[in-house]
């Protein structure tokens, strides 16, 4: 089972932020554009990201117990490649006080 079903810590805890291009669909960008802010000339944002208390737009339900990517097939890059059980995602759980058990993944 995958538990990021059942967390969604690390929506609602870091800023989401990627190459422009990846929001503009004339650069073959998949991720709607009216969810993001732009940051810099270079980067933009998942909207609700940029801020102190984060929680992306994109993220339906609640952290800790059943949420879901309203746009998974969409996301940006940086959410393809965080992984459950890195030492990021573990100090998003813990910020929400998740505490099941995963295994840290160790980088060779």
């Amino acid at each position: 089972m995958n538990p990021c079903i059942n967390c969604g810590a690390c929506c609602a805890t870091f800023r989401v932020s990627f190459y422009w291009s990846e929001s503009d669909p004339f650069a073959g960008g998949s991720v709607p554009a009216e969810l993001t802010e732009k940051i810099s000339p270079n980067l933009v944002a998942m909207k609700g990201t940029n801020q102190p208390s984060p929680r992306c737009v994109a993220l339906a339900g609640e952290v800790g117990s059943q949420v879901g990517c309203g746009i998974y097939e969409h996301r940006s890059s940086t959410c393809r490649e965080f992984e459950a059980g890195t030492a990021d995602c573990l100090k998003a759980r813990l910020r929400h006080g998740i505490n099941e058990d995963l295994i840290p993944v160790v980088a060779a």
